[in-house]
């Protein structure tokens, strides 16, 4: 017993005794034991680098709701693919910002083989084959309303932009997207997915379902960095999940992978790591999450403010997801968190 500690009144037990010489502490006392005993890392190899295109040739667009982050035209993303593979980021996610022209009620420019997203594809993948594309097939850059499906007297129609987005996937797979995650949040989508790309003969491209999408108040920038904020009629709320509901969440993780989804993804990141969790552990396949920019730009706000530091929040956001369970994280940081763990 600690010859310092204070007499105590009877009948109290000193902290030795509580203990009984259990001390958390001690593995904390300095940075080389806590290094030995640290339980979660994050690595280069847990980064999905997401990037914004448009047409053109060698321009480079702000996103005022996103400092540091652009929109970019296809040969400067072919650089930055470039830059990802030095640094050893797995992949690359790619979501266009498309000319207003070609959108339409139904989103049918997403059928283009040359789309923007289809060229990126083909030009990314010609000279960095050893990165991984990976593409949405979702309609809403490509549509007149912003939605993610076709728009029919009011309503999102199910069916048929099932049969779109499907279509859309074999075209992104015949461009060279090693997967394709869907985005959308219509119901039986991943199951014609599946099926379109085996019939087409990509048995080996692989979906990344989002499977749990939210109805969510942080994907404002994105909105605006793909050019629908403006557009948007009404909300998503009659297809993404209900942010109070973890349930369900957990059921729409289940019929995806029912109907074929290799790897789930959850979307928000941080205000959803319970269900992260709870899908990591109902199912125990490879799980994803989107830190998306409402996320990435309240951490780049905050620090800009000098209110937080925004290279430690940036890094305790992603341990956060690894302790959650996720293998991996689309994250707006990934550049900069590949030359810190490179660094």
């Amino acid at each position: 017993m600690n010859k310092h500690a204070p007499t105590l009144p009877a009948g109290r037990r000193s902290v030795d005794e509580i203990t009984q010489g259990r001390r958390l502490r001690r593995m904390r006392k300095a940075d080389w034991s806590r290094r030995l005993v640290q339980e979660n890392r994050l690595t280069v190899d847990d980064l999905i680098w997401p990037i914004f295109l448009i047409d053109g040739e060698n321009r480079r667009e702000d996103i005022p709701a996103m400092p540091g982050v652009h929109r970019l035209s296809v040969d400067l993303a072919v650089k930055e693919a470039e830059r990802a593979a030095k640094l050893g980021i797995p992949a690359l996610a790619t979501f266009p910002n498309v000319d207003l022209a070609l959108r339409d009620q139904t989103g049918s420019a997403i059928l283009d083989p040359d789309n923007l997203i289809n060229r990126a594809t083909r030009a990314i993948k010609a000279a960095v084959p050893e990165i991984g594309v990976i593409t949405d097939a979702a309609l809403d850059p490509f549509t007149s309303h912003g939605h993610d499906g076709i728009l029919r007297e009011g309503i999102i129609v199910n069916d048929e932009t099932v049969a779109q987005v499907g279509a859309a996937a074999v075209l992104q797979a015949r461009a060279g997207a090693d997967i394709v995650a869907p985005s959308d949040m219509m119901d039986g989508r991943i199951g014609a997915i599946r099926d379109a790309l085996d019939e087409a003969g990509f048995q080996d491209v692989a979906i990344m379902s989002y499977a749990t999408k939210f109805a969510s108040a942080f994907y404002g920038p994105y909105r605006e960095a793909i050019g629908t904020k403006g557009l948007l009629k009404g909300d998503k709320k009659t297809y993404y999940i209900d942010h109070a509901n973890s349930d369900e969440a957990v059921r729409e993780a289940e019929q995806d992978l029912a109907e074929g989804a290799d790897m789930l993804m959850v979307k928000p990141g941080l205000p959803y790591l319970d269900i992260i969790r709870r899908l990591k552990d109902e199912f125990a396949m490879p799980t994803f999450a989107y830190q998306v920019s409402g996320e990435y730009s309240m951490i780049e706000a905050a620090a800009a403010n000098g209110w937080i530091d925004g290279e430690k929040a940036m890094l305790e956001s992603l341990v956060a997801f690894k302790r959650a369970g996720c293998d991996g994280i689309l994250t707006y940081f990934a550049p900069r968190v590949a030359e810190m763990l490179k660094g």
